[in-house]
């Protein structure tokens, strides 16, 4: 990998990131490298200042932080195929992230000069908001063809989840959320709302829900009711390929708030609907483990099995 460029992000709230962030970049620029230090938040949002006002793409993303900081770096860098390499540096579960002791030393470095690192790519969803009347959509149905960057409020990425939820402050937030699936109406969702999670997210938010884990290394989309008041609302997991439009159903004040990896991103009134399908890119995530294992992380960080984590297994 070459390293002529590259970008430090680092967790806003977090002064060890910030500090691992100087680090990097001097070690960096003994190298030779052109750095761009950056932080990133909840509030603060670089990417489209750095998109914007750097002449060329970085070679590589350095992320230290916790897993929304890798989250948000993922929906704005890996339509570029920006490879992140992402480091835990006060961030609480980290499964998408290294262990911060690999910045011991400069030897990460080298190691990327040398290929000594694998890529693996991960699945990650788009929502396309349709405002449009019933005579429009009727007129010039909504383009399956994605666009290339996230150029407006009404396109959103997402590297664990989409997913939407009620949106009333005065009552008990319920909402009906109708679920197509390859134009096929499946199930009309009464309850605190739906999400549409990869692979990549199915230890998150939809886990919470009472969906399946499923290893990274498939591409599939699992539609998770969030508290149904029905029993027969259940987890289906769906193809890659679907296209899942949701719409709001109820009176005009029966609004929903789209949500991406746990951001807010815009909200929809009945008539209006939300299609979510999956990415044309993935985020390329560099993983520096001489021989990682996703279950050993899931026992890890789930607390799975603990008696066995603190033992040798059984020679069955």
């Amino acid at each position: 990998m070459r390293l002529d460029r590259v970008w430090v992000i680092y967790r806003a709230d977090s002064q060890p990131a910030q500090r691992e962030a100087r680090q990097c970049a001097r070690e960096l620029r003994d190298l030779g490298t052109d750095v761009t230090t950056a932080m990133s938040g909840a509030r603060v949002n670089p990417f489209p200042g750095l998109l914007a006002t750097q002449d060329q793409l970085p070679d590589l993303a350095v992320v230290l932080g916790g897993d929304g900081t890798v989250l948000g770096a993922a929906r704005h860098l890996a339509v570029h195929d920006i490879p992140l390499l992402s480091i835990n540096v006060g961030g609480h579960l980290g499964f998408l992230s290294h262990d911060r002791r690999v910045l011991r030393g400069d030897v990460i470095w080298q190691r990327l000069l040398d290929d000594q690192f694998a890529m693996e790519r991960r699945m990650m969803l788009q929502a396309m908001v349709d405002r449009r009347s019933a005579e429009e959509r009727a007129a010039a149905p909504l383009s399956a063809q994605q666009p290339d960057l996230e150029d407006d409020e009404e396109h959103h990425w997402a590297l664990n989840d989409i997913y939407l939820r009620a949106y009333r402050d005065e009552i008990s937030p319920t909402c009906t959320l109708e679920l197509e699936i390859d134009g096929e109406v499946v199930d009309q969702v009464r309850g605190d709302g739906l999400i549409l999670s990869t692979p990549t997210g199915s230890t998150g938010y939809a886990l919470a829900a009472g969906g399946p884990i499923l290893h990274p290394g498939i591409d599939a989309i699992i539609v998770a009711p969030i508290c149904p008041m029905s029993l027969s609302s259940r987890t289906v997991v769906v193809p890659p390929r679907a296209r899942l439009v949701i719409w709001p159903l109820g009176a005009g004040d029966h609004r929903v708030k789209l949500w991406k990896d746990g951001v807010g991103c815009t909200v929809l009134e009945p008539g209006e609907c939300c299609v979510v399908q999956q990415a044309r890119h993935h985020a390329q995530m560099v993983l520096l483990n001489q021989s990682p294992s996703y279950y050993r992380t899931l026992a890890t960080k789930l607390h799975w099995a603990g008696s066995l984590t603190a033992a040798q297994p059984s020679h069955n």
